[in-house]
């Protein structure tokens, strides 16, 4: 612990030195600790003003300042009332002595007396705001003029920054709040005349604007902020004041509290729009920052208050206007996210927009129905546009974080063209459908791919989330789908997922199954549309399996060359819908391959390539499992014809298959039984039949549970409690199968219960 004065400041130099200069971390470490201890400590309010005042490097004025800082914010009890006005003062006399001294001291001072203010807010300190203005602006021949000036601008903007991260209690914090708003009239003027006076420089200019944007936070009436939003609307034609202009615009328009002031809101619009020339520049320039700014204060402004601005039926033109300012942000020239980063910024805009018009009143929402359905058309254009691929040569030079970020950008774009379905409902995929239609039959010029794959992208988009079996254009987008020249990977994934989409229209139609089935087995056999292929033949084969046996055959003989995971779900669901001699005979030809190959690993000596394969051929077979279920128990469609289906009779095949190999997989486990990884591949197996066939797993029962029984035992491993839990679960109610569950029960606790004496 510190002790007296001249050994603590030795301490604390030596303690600073090691923080910043000594290479070893653990010393850094060290010193870092010890010196929180001091900033603490009772001496702290001796040391930190000989640390201010010495003539040390500004290292050492910052910790003693950080000090200060640290005891007034949080032992605010500890210092006695009599002491408040010397402290105050001493406060004062730093600040303007490092006003033309160290930045970080500076700032650092400023944020101590912030908060000696806010504490002593409004009864010990009734207008702290005004004093600190009227102290800085006093005479003071030592200190430069401008030096002092900015020493003040620093004070009031890091007053309402301190009062966000303060821990004044509750009710102190809407108290402090209220008198802080007030004081802005000591605040704002000053502000104002510092921004118009013609001799102010750049680097006060823009002190005044952060100070502004950082009072608006407070919650200051929009209308007191009028004056000072007009002269940052004029800062901005200043390149130097740009950023630090938009951001003040930005943090006024958007404080929650503004909608409250519809004819503020209502002026801010013509200077908004006086944007739009600076804009097109900016676009033309390839000026990504200019562009980007003044998106972001048109957005502000519309999607903070479109209900408010909306409202205003009589000034629908001006917010009209505003709107196609941000549609001309929204399909600003160039390729996300690598020519432009602006478009991105206005998605949420037309969400809102289309929110606040259909939560009108029918007779307003039919009148603004009618001004911005044909904006939402030329939205879903814009949009369209902006999904598009670039040409294959520009996108072979993007790098793979620009492609990501493109890809969630398209995701975002789908889940726009998703929500706009809802104001422009089936008319929007006739649009879609229309347009398409004319690209592929046009016989004029050739349509690019990139074209194509958006009008599908689209379609695509709506139909994942919203019911189309009721379009009347499905049947021809089916027609047209074969039509489609696919020339490269991304036109025939977005083809895949689109028939995916339409799955479940295809269960309806069963006839139209042929039209596209062709086009997802062919992309099987492509490895680069595994992921869009497969995912697209699962939903096929869990939508339509009632209408598939006559392709059964063709779909298991393509399968057989992938080793994909979801590719056996899909065919775990197309051999649901077999009679189960089918079944047993595809499942014979599919999986007697990864029965070999199982035997022959189950006889090598235990290594790291072979327990990964042993790991695949198990997880192939769960996959398998999770899906193939003859008595259709999770089946949702209730529809006729499984109805209509017998219930099998005989043994169930997913039983007889685990039959057959139940040998093997004991041979697999007596070699890998202390492998957490095998062991839980092989649980998985049972677990997911166990799971999909329910009671008609009860044949396995009695050797599954003396094989966990005997597995528990050895080696106790979490994956076999999970399947005993699964396997109580399920035949809770089954008194035929308790003996041997109940047995296990037994079992697996005792093994547990004598573990946990160790």
């Amino acid at each position: 612990q510190p002790c007296s004065s001249s050994n603590v400041l030795f301490s604390l130099f030596q303690a600073l030195h090691q923080l910043y200069y000594d290479p070893n971390i653990e010393n850094k470490n060290l010193a870092q600790k010890w010196l929180m201890q001091a900033q603490v400590s009772p001496q702290a309010w001796h040391f930190s003003w000989l640390l201010l005042n010495l003539d040390k490097v500004p290292e050492i004025q910052y910790f003693g300042a950080s000090a200060l800082h640290i005891k007034i914010s949080r032992y605010w009890n500890d210092i006695p009332a009599d002491q408040y006005e010397s402290l105050k003062s001493q406060l004062f006399s730093q600040i303007t002595r490092f006003a033309s001294g160290s930045k970080i001291v500076l700032t650092r001072l400023c944020v101590a007396l912030a908060s000696l203010a806010l504490s002593m807010m409004p009864e010990a300190w009734p207008c702290a705001v005004a004093d600190m203005v009227r102290m800085f602006q006093a005479e003071d021949s030592n200190v430069d003029g401008r030096a002092r000036c900015l020493a003040l601008l620093e004070l009031l903007t890091v007053l309402p920054e301190e009062f966000q991260t303060s821990r004044l209690p509750q009710y102190r914090k809407g108290q402090v709040r209220s008198v802080l708003a007030q004081e802005c009239g000591s605040v704002f003027p000053l502000l104002e005349q510092l921004l118009q006076q013609q001799d102010s420089p750049g680097f006060i200019k823009q002190k005044v604007l952060k100070c502004f944007s950082s009072w608006v936070q407070l919650e200051i009436p929009l209308m007191d902020c009028e004056n000072l939003i007009q002269a940052a609307f004029t800062s901005l034609q200043d390149p130097e004041l740009f950023d630090t202009a938009v951001e003040a615009i930005v943090n006024a328009i958007s404080q929650p509290d503004a909608q409250r002031y519809v004819n503020t809101l209502l002026k801010l619009i013509p200077p908004v729009l006086g944007l739009q020339e600076q804009l097109r520049q900016a676009v033309q320039g390839g000026d990504m920052e200019t562009s980007h700014g003044i998106c972001r204060i048109a957005v502000a402004l519309g999607e903070n208050h479109s209900r408010a601005l909306l409202d205003q039926v009589q000034h629908w033109q001006s917010f009209l206007a505003l709107v196609n300012m941000i549609m001309f942000c929204t399909g600003i020239p160039g390729h996300y996210p690598v020519n432009e980063t602006t478009s991105s910024l206005t998605l949420t805009f037309w969400y809102t927009l289309q929110d606040d018009i259909l939560s009108f009143e029918p007779d307003k929402q039919a009148v603004y129905q009618q001004v911005y359905r044909p904006v939402y058309f030329q939205l879903v254009d814009v949009l369209l546009h902006k999904a598009q691929f670039p040409s294959d040569e520009e996108y072979g030079f993007w790098s793979s974080d620009e492609k990501e970020q493109f890809r969630i950008y398209r995701v975002d774009i789908s889940d726009t063209l998703m929500y706009v379905y809802e104001m422009l409902g089936a008319e929007l995929l006739s649009s879609l459908y229309d347009k398409l239609g004319r690209l592929l039959t046009s016989t004029e010029q050739p349509s690019s791919w990139q074209h194509t794959e958006a009008l599908l992208y689209g379609f695509q988009s709506i139909a994942e989330t919203i019911d189309v079996n009721y379009s009347d254009v499905v049947p021809g987008l089916i027609g047209l789908i074969p039509r489609i020249s696919i020339s490269n990977v991304q036109l025939a994934d977005t083809v895949m997922f689109t028939i995916g989409a339409l799955s479940e229209w295809l269960a309806d139609h069963p006839v139209m199954i042929n039209n596209v089935l062709p086009l997802v087995l062919q992309a099987l056999g492509n490895p680069e549309l595994s992921i869009s292929s497969v995912s697209t033949l699962k939903k096929i084969c869990r939508e339509c399996k009632y209408d598939l046996p006559p392709y059964a055959a063709n779909i298991v003989a393509v399968s057989q060359t992938s080793q994909c995971m979801w590719l056996m779900q899909a065919l775990g669901f197309l051999l649901s819908a077999l009679q189960v001699e089918e079944i047993l005979k595809n499942l014979h030809s599919l999986i007697t391959p990864y029965i070999q190959q199982l035997e022959k690993l189950a006889d090598e000596t235990p290594n790291p390539s072979n327990k990964l394969a042993i790991i695949h051929i198990l997880g192939l077979l769960s996959n398998l499992f999770t899906t193939l279920d003859i008595s259709h128990h999770h089946d949702d469609h209730e529809s006729t014809e499984v109805k209509k289906l017998p219930v099998p009779q005989g043994p169930n095949p997913v039983v007889v298959v685990l039959q057959q190999v139940f040998q093997l997989i004991q041979k697999v486990l007596s070699k890998w039984l202390n492998d957490a990884q095998v062991v839980e591949s092989v649980c998985a197996i049972f677990e997911k039949s166990v799971k999909t066939l329910l009671d008609d797993f009860a044949p396995m029962v009695p050797q599954l549970c003396e094989m966990l029984g005997q597995m528990y035992s050895t080696i106790p491993q979490a994956s076999a409690l999970d399947l005993t839990r699964q396997l109580v679960h399920i035949f809770a109610h089954e008194p035929a199968h308790f003996p041997p569950i109940k047995a296990l029960f037994l079992l697996v606790t005792s093994v547990t219960l004598t573990l946990f004496q160790q």
